[in-house]
C-alpha cells in the first residue's frame, strides 16, 4: 500500500521557492501599478510660476495635497513634477511667485485625492510585505519540523486500505467463478455479518476468524473481497509484512489500532493476507524469543481473544503455508473455520475462463472447453494471465479477434516461457531432438496408465530443444504405482530413443533423468510402493526454513536401509528402462515416422499425432523458404517431457 511522504529537504526548498515567486510576481504587479514607476522631472515651484506666466502649462494635478504633476502644452506634453506644503493651497503659493488670476485662467488646474487602497498599495505594502514572506517563511520551517514529529508519532498507526461498502463496482460471489465448496462455507459469513441476532438469540458465537489455505493464484484476496462485497459491510485490508518494522512495539501498535478501527465500523472484515509473515510458530529460535515478529503475532492473539460478541467483527486470513503458522491461531475461538482453496477442476477452469473472456474477442473456432483441458493444474492468476497473453500475441499479427493458435501459443509460453527465435542449430542437432521427442511421445502412446499426448515440438522454448507435453483425460488426485512407473518410463524414452538411434546419447536428457529419479525416490519413501522394503516411509522433512527452501531432513533409517533404498530405485529405473528399449526396437519404425514429421512440421498436435501413428502418412512437406526460416529459430538439443502433476 502506499507510503505517506516523508518531509525532506527537497519538500522545503520546494516551498520556498513558492514562496519567492509569489513575492516577485506581487513586486511585479505594484511595480506597474505604481504610478511613481516612471519618475519625471522634478522641478521647483519657481519654475512652475515661470511657465504659468509664459503659458506653457496646460494643465496642473494635485495629488495627495502635497504632490504637482505638471503637464505642458508642446508636441511632447512634457511632464514635470513638483510639490508642496499640503496646507498651502496651489493658486496663493503661484501668486507669491506672481502668478495672476488671469494667468491661472489659462490653465486647467485638477485636484486628485489619493484613496485608502491606493494609498496602502503604495506606501504601506513595499514595506510589510517583505516582513509578511519573512514570517511565512519561518512558519514554513516550523510546520514542517513539526509534521515530522508529528509523523513519528503516527508511525504507530494502521496503514490498512479500507474498501467502501457502498461502492458501485464492489466484488461479488457472482465475480468469483469457480471454488463452489469455497463459497458455501463462505456464505455463512454473510449470513453472520447480515443478522447476527439469529444465532446470538440462540446462544451461539459469532466466528472469530477464517482462514483461506491454498496455492498462490487461487483467488484467496478475491473470495474476501466478495465476502465485504455479499455482506455491504467496511473491508479493511492489509499484508502481514506491514506490521513487523525495525523499531520495537510498531507491529503490536499496528495491531492495535487496526482492530480499534474495525470496532468502530462493526459490522466489518479484517483481511491480513500472507498472515505466515507474522504467524510462524513461536519458540524456533529464528530471532530470539522476544523479537518483534512474534510480539506482532502475541498482539493479534489477544485481539482476537477481546472481542466481543456484540464486536460483529470477523478476521478473515489467507496463507499458502498453513503448516508453519502458530498452533495458536489455529486453536477454536480464533480461526474458527479453515476454508481449503484448491487449483480448479476442468469446470472450474472453463467457468473461471469464461469470466475472463467477458472483454476479449475471441475467434469462433476458439473453444474455452478444450482450453480448459489443456490447462490441468493451472490457478485462476495462470488463467487470466493466459488469455492477456493471447490477446497480446494477437494484438502483434494485427489480428481483430483472438484465434485457437493464439491461445494455445499462450498457454506453452506459460508454462515453459516465450520461443527462442534467436536461437539456431544445425540439421542433425535437429534430427537428434526430433528422435528424442519422438522417443517421449511413442512411450507415452504405447503406454497404458501414461496420459495422453497432446503436443509434440522441437521449436525451443525457455530453456527445452523441445518438449512434449502429455495431460490427463480427467483431473486427479490419486496415481497408482501404475502411473507413476509410467512417467518413469516416458521420461527415459527420450534417452532411450538416442542410444537406439544413434549408439550415443546427448546431455538433452538431463532434465528427463532428473526427473526420473526423483519419481522413483518419492515411490519408495513417500507413498510405499516398493514391493522390497514395504509398506512404510523413509524419512521426515524438517519445519526448518531458510531462504525460503527446505534444508533438513530427519533420517529415521540406518545406513543400511539407505543403501537398499538406492538398490531398489536403481532396480525400478532399469527395470523400466529395459521396458523402454524393448518397446522402441519393436516399433523402430513409428519412431523414425515421428522423427520424420517433426523434422518437416516441427510440431504435432494430439489430433496430428495420433493421425500419423494411425495412418503413417507423413505431412506435406512446407516450402523450402519457409523450413529454413524456422531452422534459423532451432535450439541445441535440449528436451523437457512435460506432465500436468508437475504443475
Amino acid at each position: 500500500m502506499a507510503k505517506k511522504k516523508q518531509p525532506s529537504s527537497k519538500g522545503a526548498f520546494r516551498s520556498f521557492l513558492l514562496f519567492l515567486l509569489v513575492f516577485v510576481g506581487i513586486a511585479a504587479v505594484l511595480s506597474l501599478s505604481n504610478p511613481l514607476s516612471q519618475k519625471p522631472e522634478e522641478v521647483g515651484v519657481g519654475d512652475i510660476a515661470d511657465k504659468v506666466k509664459n503659458g506653457e502649462v496646460a494643465e496642473i494635478v494635485v495629488r495627495g495635497g502635497s504632490q504637482l504633476e505638471v503637464t505642458l502644452n508642446n508636441e511632447e506634453q512634457t511632464k514635470l513634477q513638483s510639490n508642496k506644503e499640503i496646507s498651502e493651497s496651489l493658486p496663493t503659493l503661484l501668486a507669491t511667485y506672481g502668478v495672476t488670476a488671469e494667468d491661472l485662467q489659462k490653465t486647467n488646474i485638477k485636484v486628485e485625492r489619493t484613496s485608502g487602497w491606493k494609498y496602502f498599495l503604495i506606501n504601506v505594502l513595499p514595506i510589510v510585505l517583505p516582513l509578511i514572506f519573512i514570517v511565512a517563511f519561518f512558519w514554513l520551517m516550523m510546520r514542517q519540523v513539526q509534521g515530522t514529529n508529528n509523523r513519528a508519532m503516527t508511525f504507530g498507526q494502521s496503514q490498512a486500505k479500507t474498501m467502501d461498502p457502498n461502492k458501485k463496482n464492489k466484488t461479488t460471489f457472482a465475480d468469483v467463478a469457480g471454488a463452489e465448496e469455497a463459497k458455501e462455507e463462505l456464505e455463512e459469513i454473510v449470513e453472520f455479518l447480515k443478522t447476527p441476532k439469529k444465532f446470538t438469540s440462540l446462544g451461539a458465537k459469532i466466528p472469530r476468524g477464517v482462514l483461506l489455505m491454498g496455492p498462490p493464484g487461487t483467488g484467496k484476496t478475491l473470495l474476501a473481497r466478495a465476502v465485504a462485497g455479499e455482506a455491504n459491510a467496511p473491508f479493511f485490508h492489509i499484508s502481514g509484512s506491514e506490521f513487523v518494522e525495525m523499531f520495537v512495539g510498531v507491529g503490536a501498535s499496528r495491531v492495535r489500532d487496526f482492530f480499534k478501527k474495525a470496532k468502530k465500523a462493526a459490522p466489518a472484515i479484517l483481511f491480513i493476507d500472507e498472515i505466515d509473515a507474522v504467524g510462524r510458530q513461536r519458540g524456533t529460535g529464528m530471532g530470539g524469543s522476544h523479537d518483534e515478529r512474534e510480539q506482532t503475532l502475541n498482539q493479534i492473539l489477544t485481539e482476537m481473544d477481546g472481542f466481543e460478541n456484540e464486536d460483529n467483527v470477523i478476521v478473515i486470513a489467507a496463507t499458502n503455508r498453513a503448516d508453519v503458522l502458530d498452533p495458536a491461531l489455529l486453536r477454536p475461538g480464533r480461526f474458527d473455520r479453515r476454508v481449503i482453496i484448491d487449483l480448479p477442476n476442468v469446470k472450474e477452469r472453463e467457468a473461471i475462463l469464461k469470466v475472463h473472456a467477458k472483454n476479449k474477442i475471441l475467434a469462433t473456432g476458439v473453444s474455452l472447453k478444450r482450453l480448459a483441458q489443456r490447462t490441468t493444474g493451472f490457478s485462476g492468476a495462470d488463467l487470466m494471465n493466459l488469455l492477456n497473453e493471447a490477446a497480446i500475441f494477437a494484438a502483434r499479427t494485427n489480428k481483430r479477434k483472438i484465434s485457437l493458435e493464439d491461445c494455445l501459443e499462450a498457454i506453452d509460453k506459460v508454462l515453459l516461457g516465450p520461443q527462442r527465435r534467436s536461437a539456431r542449430m544445425s540439421d542433425e542437432e535437429k534430427e537428434i531432438t526430433a528422435y528424442h521427442e519422438g522417443g517421449h511421445a511413442l512411450v507415452a502412446y504405447l503406454t497404458k496408465a501414461s496420459d495422453s499426448v497432446h503436443k509434440v515440438t522441437i521449436i525451443p522454448r525457455g530453456r527445452a530443444g523441445g518438449y512434449t507435453l502429455k495431460l490427463p483425460e480427467d483431473d486427479r488426485k490419486l496415481h497408482s504405482k501404475k502411473m507413476l512407473l509410467a512417467d518413469i518410463a516416458v521420461s527415459l524414452g527420450g534417452h532411450a530413443a538416442e542410444s537406439l538411434q544413434y549408439e550415443d546419447i546427448t546431455t538433452g536428457a538431463s532434465n528427463d533423468l532428473q526427473k526420473a529419479t526423483k519419481v522413483a525416490r518419492a515411490l519408495i519413501t513417500q507413498y510405499g510402493m516398493s514391493e522390497k522394503l514395504g509398506p512404510r516411509t523413509f524419512g521426515e522433512v524438517s519445519d526448518m526454513i531458510f531462504l525460503g527452501r527446505e534444508i533438513h531432513e530427519q533420517r529415521d533409517y540406518s545406513e543400511h536401509m539407505a543403501q537398499e533404498i538406492d538398490k531398489e530405485m536403481e532396480r525400478i529405473i532399469d527395470e523400466q528402462y529395459k521396458y523402454v528399449e524393448a518397446l522402441l526396437k519393436d516399433n523402430k519404425d513409428k519412431l523414425d515416422l515421428i522423427a520424420k514429421a517433426l523434422m518437416i512440421k516441427e510440431t504435432l498436435e494430439k489430433e496430428e499425432f495420433e493421425q500419423l501413428l494411425e495412418t503413417g502418412v507423413l505431412p506435406e512437406e512446407e516450402p523450402v523458404e519457409k523450413v529454413e526460416d524456422k531452422t534459423e529459430k532451432a535450439a541445441e538439443p535440449a528436451s523437457e517431457e512435460i506432465n500436468a502433476d508437475k504443475k
